[in-house]
């Protein structure tokens, strides 16, 4: 085989300790530790629920804590944001909230990411600052209640770049009943996948009743599901979500375990989770550039690797024979997840060279 020649960037999810990602109370996650899939999830709910639940109106006080930019008094909204270059405009905290709007620009307001009409508006839901962000008013409009996905030809385009289109993400129909989708810029999507994940986790009790095309029974649509682990492995969690985990966990008392555990991000969604289990795994993003997948085993006894795609199916299997072998795959762009398989599985580390 050829030299990868998409593969570089190798997200080590499994390598780094918690403490590098953000500030976790000692002991905070003890009970979920070593769990995978739905017994994950649940120790994970029972870690998070019964949070310190705030009243909706004082939302517009909290983002003084959990959203202005660093060293500045603006808003750090994530629909006008831009990455690349100076913002198209700037919201001043406090004074810029709405009030009336008429186009970007004008104001700031509550954006539940997850909107609320899924929901019924009704609490501790509606005012859980791990969805609900602030953005411009009048991009937060044309959103509405529009689910999140992918769009192909955009109806409506806002000065950041995000997009609200018909979805053209596998698995779900362009027109599926009729509905448009909104699509965040590639720097904020890991963040709205995280906040997602934390949402289907915080209320997994009570999300069975909850209405959206991105959902079935407690958990998401098959697409919905794939997406959102891609989004969330192409962008991984950074600074800002660090900060705001941290600020959120001051008022209410839990945290998102995908922002401090970007790992169990595949240990509970998508096809890959069951794969995870008993593996030693890394996800591995092509998006980035070239370089060549490096395995060492501590142990000089063969080791099964496998490499599966993000729908869980077995694109590869070969046999580590050394105490370091390099592999290499022809893969197209995409995502991936490497194995190491069995019970030396935990001999196994990546890198990248």
């Amino acid at each position: 085989m050829s030299i990868i020649n998409t593969i570089k960037h190798l997200f080590f999810i499994l390598i780094f300790p918690a403490s590098a990602f953000a500030q976790i109370p000692a002991g905070y996650y003890d009970s979920a530790m070593g769990l995978y899939g739905d017994d994950l999830k649940l120790a994970l709910f029972n870690i998070i629920k019964n949070h310190n639940t705030q009243p909706y109106n004082s939302l517009w006080n909290f983002f003084g804590q959990t959203d202005k930019q660093p060293n500045s008094n603006y808003i750090w909204d994530i629909y006008s944001d831009n990455p690349n270059g100076n913002n198209p405009y700037n919201f001043v905290y406090n004074s810029d909230k709405c009030g009336n709007y008429s186009g970007e620009g004008d104001c700031y307001n509550r954006e539940h990411s997850m909107p609320k009409s899924w929901f019924n508006d009704i609490a501790p839901m509606n005012s859980d600052l791990f969805h609900v962000y602030p953005v411009d008013g009048y991009v937060n409009g044309k959103r509405s209640n529009n689910a999140y996905g992918t769009v192909g030809n955009a109806t409506w385009t806002s000065q950041n770049g995000s997009k609200l289109g018909y979805c053209n993400y596998p698995g779900y129909s362009s027109t599926q009943n009729n509905a448009k989708v909104f699509e965040p810029i590639d720097e904020y999507k890991g963040d709205v996948a995280r906040s997602y994940f934390y949402m289907l986790t915080r209320y997994q009790n009570v999300c069975s009743t909850w209405s959206s095309d991105m959902l079935s029974g407690n958990g998401f649509s098959a697409w919905a599901e794939n997406m959102l682990v891609e989004w969330a492995t192409n962008d991984p969690v950074s600074q800002k979500e660090i900060d705001r985990n941290n600020a959120i966990y001051q008022i209410q008392g839990n945290r998102n375990p995908y922002i401090d555990h970007p790992e169990w991000t595949v240990r509970v969604w998508g096809p890959t989770a069951s794969i995870a289990r008993n593996h030693e795994t890394v996800l591995i993003s092509s998006r980035y550039a070239n370089g060549m997948l490096t395995l060492t085993s501590t142990i000089n006894k063969p080791t099964q690797v496998a490499v599966y795609n993000l729908l869980g199916e077995k694109l590869m299997e070969t046999s580590i024979q050394q105490t370091q072998q390099n592999i290499q795959i022809d893969l197209p762009k995409g995502i991936y997840l490497i194995t190491a398989i069995g019970k030396r599985s935990n001999a196994v580390k990546f890198a990248v060279q």
